[in-house]
């Protein structure tokens, strides 16, 4: 990682202002130790060996297990059930498609959504919390393992600057692979334009939450996207693989929006039935605004729920 990256490019200080005083709980007992916010299912005061992670810039080299080193000429960290409380993923579409960015909007979706995701690493180290990366389009390009450190956050943000746009999403495949290579339940959060079949999106879907994942969608649409507001012939470029396309919107204007609204209406109603949060968010909006709603909204319920389970989050 280059040291002189402008590590906070992501990182609004009015977003982060706006969001300081809320909080991302997990809607259910999360596995580990008592760390930040979160309960444990397991009692005492165990600090059992874990797992081994890869050791990422910040990591404490006190708990690196020299003895791997040793053997594969690579350093990895010593885990403790005290370290592995509530773990988050943010998993970030870096496909072609999330390169779009109209006038409204003033950035692309794809920065759009590295706020968004830089924004709630923030705050989940903030809270002691542990949180990771995955950059995806039709594979996974780069897998940041989740850590509590402060530092880790400088990683995150530079892995999402640093890495451009080429294929096409397949979104189900990179959650279903996820889904088997997160060895604790935890906290999942999808930032993508959904360019997918509602199917092969909910077959990912289902099974993080068959693995008793808490799932967040993060549905990032461009302004243009949702209104459609050409007025003159206009020459569409094909991303992700699709052909380029000329023809007068005014005539396409009423089927193209009645398509997109029921695509959302339909992954909303797919979400719901699985348990998962779907926040459909406009680039228009501002982050801090779209960001800090959903975050409040959230907490409401989880207080809710916590209530009435007996205060066990």
């Amino acid at each position: 990682m280059p040291e002189k990256m402008e590590a906070r490019k992501y990182l609004d200080p009015k977003v982060l202002n706006r969001i300081a005083r809320l909080e991302l709980k997990a809607r259910q007992i999360v596995e580990g130790f008592i760390t930040g916010l979160h309960k444990s299912p397991y009692h005492g005061f165990s600090v059992e060996f874990a797992e081994h992670r890869e050791y990422v810039p910040g990591d404490d080299i006190r708990h690196i297990d020299w003895k791997v080193w040793g053997r594969s000429d690579r350093f990895y960290i010593k885990q403790y059930e005290q370290e592995t409380n509530l773990r988050a993923y943010l998993v970030l579409d870096t496909s072609e498609s999330m390169r779009y960015g109209g006038e409204a909007a003033g950035m692309t979706k794809y920065d759009y959504a590295c706020f968004v995701a830089a924004s709630i690493a923030y705050l989940i180290l903030r809270q002691q919390d542990a949180v990771g990366l995955a950059l995806f389009d039709s594979g996974i390009h780069r897998f940041v393992p989740p850590s509590t450190v402060t530092a880790h956050l400088r990683q995150l943000l530079w892995e999402m600057e640093s890495h451009s746009a080429e294929k096409k999403t397949n979104i189900g495949v990179i959650l279903h692979n996820l889904a088997e290579r997160i060895p604790q339940r935890g906290i999942v959060i999808l930032l993508s334009d959904m360019f997918d079949s509602i199917e092969n999106i909910m077959f990912g879907v289902r099974h993080l939450r068959h693995r008793k994942h808490e799932v967040i969608v993060f549905h990032i649409m461009d302004n243009d996207e949702l209104e459609f507001p050409f007025q003159q012939m206009t020459m569409f470029l094909g991303l992700e693989e699709y052909p380029n396309l000329l023809c007068d919107p005014r005539a396409l204007r009423k089927a193209y929006l009645k398509e997109v609204r029921e695509f959302m209406n339909q992954l909303r109603r797919e979400c719901r039935y699985n348990g998962v949060d779907y926040v459909l968010m406009d680039t228009k909006e501002k982050v801090d605004v779209a960001l800090a709603t959903y975050l409040a909204r959230r907490a409401a319920t989880v207080a809710k729920g916590s209530t009435a389970a007996g205060g066990v989050v």
